[in-house]
């Protein structure tokens, strides 16, 4: 099994943010660590809590860490043109000396969407989109010097992007389980899958969906890595119990969402308890 932690930048301060992820970065069991983009604060909280701008946060937690890896679980593909996020991410694994994961997803925040007037459109809408993204991200990404699109969302002419990414492939991780075309995307495109919130059994079955998707695209489903998360309630024990259940339905990588407020403190004792999972 392989654990990793998030931390949203919600209702936190940087200066917590930062302690735990660098205490983290000492704690072998953790291999990663995980933030949310999002402009409004989310699950039910006023609109007026504070959150800090997920991009900017995971740029500096680069620089103050040496070991894990990182990414957003996950930046909604309307957010940012993928041009731009292309140079964004090629960047930030620049910066980190190789430890970006690139976390993508269709977008679904109606209230934050309308209020910046960034078109969200419709579920099919979203999901064209991604797909369209999907193609951009992986050619600028790449080692080729060049990417040339034509799309109902995107189009690119000879565009560059410029230093390339320590890794090739920069790994792209989505969330989401649309079986229809957020899965099927996952497995044309995707070197990591990632699942929310749900039951192990959902997962199992939304794992069988990807495996089908991967199969229809004559790609191997064992170069997609899967990961689900789960919540930090307050007890380690129970934390690796769920987290055990997970990879019995077929995780390879389980993620402790950690609620604010932050405190460092917590790793340690479940660090201990993940440990103990074979």
């Amino acid at each position: 099994m392989r654990f990793g932690f998030k931390t949203s930048p919600q209702d936190t301060t940087w200066a917590s943010m930062l302690e735990v992820w660098r205490a983290a970065d000492d704690i072998e069991v953790f291999e990663s660590g995980w933030t949310s983009d999002h402009f409004y604060a989310m699950h039910g909280a006023g609109l007026s809590r504070p959150r800090l701008e997920g991009w900017m946060t995971l740029t500096a937690l680069a620089q103050a860490t040496r070991r894990l890896r990182l990414g957003t679980l996950v930046t909604g593909i309307h957010y940012r043109h993928p041009a731009v996020l292309a140079n964004m991410a090629a960047t930030v694994d620049v910066i980190s000396g190789g430890r970006l994961e690139l976390g993508i997803g269709t977008g679904w925040n109606e209230q934050e969407s309308a209020a910046y007037g960034i078109e969200l459109g419709t579920p099919r809408q979203r999901s064209d989109r991604l797909e369209e993204a999907c193609r951009v991200l992986s050619g600028l990404l790449s080692a080729q010097p060049t990417t040339t699109f034509s799309g109902t969302y995107y189009q690119l002419t000879a565009a560059r992007c410029e230093p390339k990414p320590v890794q090739q492939p920069l790994p792209i991780c989505i969330g989401g389980s649309g079986e229809r075309r957020t899965l099927r995307t996952a497995a044309r495109f995707a070197q990591h899958w990632n699942f929310d919130t749900g039951t192990p059994a959902q997962f199992a079955r939304a794992r069988e969906v990807l495996y089908q998707h991967c199969a229809d695209a004559s790609r191997d489903p064992a170069d997609v890595l899967l990961s689900a998360q789960v919540r930090f309630t307050g007890d380690p024990a129970r934390t690796a119990e769920d987290a055990a259940a997970f990879a019995a339905a077929g995780a390879h990588l389980v993620i402790t969402y950690l609620p604010a407020p932050h405190d460092p403190a917590v790793l340690e004792p479940l660090g201990t308890e993940l440990a103990k999972l074979p």
